[in-house]
């Protein structure tokens, strides 16, 4: 059973986007796409309500530094 992961696992999720989407540059992601993309991460726990667009931002840089690396 995958751990269960929050909005503030921001690196473990940068992880599993670039892990799920590898073609998806995440600087193009709108954070309303994004959103739809982390709440279907198996394991996600976090309440949908609770993001903001800080926790967001800090998710998109964590996949982009994810992405970068598997260049």
């Amino acid at each position: 059973m995958p751990r269960e992961i929050e909005w503030t696992d921001a690196e473990e999720i940068g992880i599993q986007l670039q892990e799920a989407h590898p073609e998806l540059d995440p600087l193009t992601v709108r954070f309303t796409d994004m959103h739809k993309l982390v709440t279907a991460i198996p394991g996600f726990v976090g309440d949908p309500a609770k993001s903001n667009e800080g926790i967001l931002e800090a998710i998109q840089m964590a996949w982009l530094e994810e992405y970068n690396d598997a260049k």
